[in-house]
């Protein structure tokens, strides 16, 4: 979709302390940069503003434009990336990592000179919990799967630091109108004779053909553009308060990962129409009225399709542990965490015994005590008789 002739130099997402030259991290807690070597710290630059206030107006690029390649030079971007050879994400990583491992899914990689020319995004949402909250809120979900093996957790709790990573996604923007024909459905009820006999009351419902117009302005629809996770980790993260984007700054991803969109524009677009045909027929229905509804057809004109390309924030732990990797998903602006559900055999073995321990002892006390209540006659203890003396 891009010409690679016309490629930029490489932006490093690195800034120097002005006083031990270390790298600084976007510490989320004070919105501010802090070097972790020596303790000294720089604000954001005048323009970037508060990490959490929206900016007023995030530009939209043209979708038509886009997907002929006359989006301008200025919206596209070229970063060194590494490419994972197990789940293919594309991370970037600074030069002076030669090897690592994927945060996604823990498998080895060796960095490379690869590059990764995208366009550039246009938003981001900034880390609004620190690492050690994530890895609270992690452990406390684990905690609750009490069907997970002891030594996961035991891992888990005492392993390295979870990665923070910038998530790509795309929104959409687009106006639709929608022209249908369906059927509205009013229910009423008639009296029958049964087979028995009897009068019977039944349901009925009387079918009226209708055609109509719905209309509807889609701002924002929200599509993953990476293919690193399961999309039902993702979506588990949801909602997200995109009402705190803001313009993206490179000093926001200071300390972190970004990783490249592996799912392209157009791509974006067809998961896009899905969800907005979903609520279309939604929209459909509520039109049409009355108590039942069939939508026949429809056919949607759409217009006006504008994009963006965001980064969200997700702090993200991947642990091998007895050849398999678990994986471990927080949202950075919520703490909402999706994941892995191990299972362990030995827990699931001693809860069908406890259960069928508790069953046996259910039905022998049934069989001794009956339905009515005791089984005992006065003088018996149900071991033998008692005789009175």
């Amino acid at each position: 979709m891009t010409d690679l002739t016309a490629a930029r130099p490489e932006e490093e997402h690195r800034f120097p302390c002005d006083q031990c030259g270390a790298d600084f991290r976007f510490d989320p807690a004070q919105g501010k940069l802090i070097c972790d070597h020596c303790g000294n710290e720089a604000e954001l630059s005048e323009d970037t503003g508060s990490p959490w206030t929206a900016t007023s107006a995030i530009e939209e690029l043209d979708f038509q434009a886009a997907l002929r390649d006359r989006l301008p030079q200025a919206e596209m971007e070229e970063t060194r990336v590494s490419t994972c050879p197990n789940c293919g994400a594309q991370v970037e990583f600074s030069p002076d990592i030669h090897a690592a491992e994927c945060p996604f899914c823990a498998t080895p990689v060796v960095t490379d000179t690869g590059t990764h020319r995208h366009i550039k995004p246009a938003a981001v949402v900034p880390f609004h919990i620190e690492e050690r909250a994530a890895h609270e809120s992690m452990n406390k979900w684990l905690g609750r799967l009490w069907f997970a093996p002891n030594g996961l957790q035991e891992y888990a709790r005492k392993g390295r630091k979870m990665q923070g990573i910038y998530v790509p996604y795309w929104t959409y923007d687009a106006d639709t109108r929608t022209s249908y024909r369906g059927q509205r459905g009013t229910i009423y009820y008639v009296t029958v004779r049964g087979p028995d006999g009897k009068p019977q009351r039944q349901q009925r419902v009387r079918w009226t053909r209708v055609t109509g117009r719905v209309q509807r302005f889609f701002d924002d629809v929200l599509v993953l553009a990476s293919r690193s996770l399961p999309k039902s980790y993702t979506d588990g993260l949801a909602p997200w308060a995109l009402g705190a984007l803001t313009d993206y700054r490179p000093e926001y991803l200071a300390g972190f990962r970004a990783e490249g969109y592996t799912v392209g524009l157009e791509d974006g677009m067809v998961e896009a129409r899905q969800i907005m045909d979903a609520q279309i027929t939604r929209d459909i229905m509520a039109d049409i009225g009355g108590d039942r509804q069939r939508v026949d057809g429809a056919d949607t004109q759409i217009s006006d399709v504008t994009f963006k390309h965001i980064l969200l924030p997700i702090w993200l732990a991947a642990y091998k542990y007895r050849g398999k990797t678990y994986r471990f998903v927080v949202n950075g602006q919520t703490g909402k965490v999706q994941g892995e559900r191990p299972w362990s055999a030995i827990k699931i073995a001693i809860a069908v015994v406890i259960a069928a321990i508790v069953v046996g002892v259910a039905v022998y006390l049934y069989s001794v005590y009956g339905e009515g209540g005791s089984a005992l006659t006065p003088g018996s203890t149900g071991f033998g008789t008692l005789e009175s003396k």
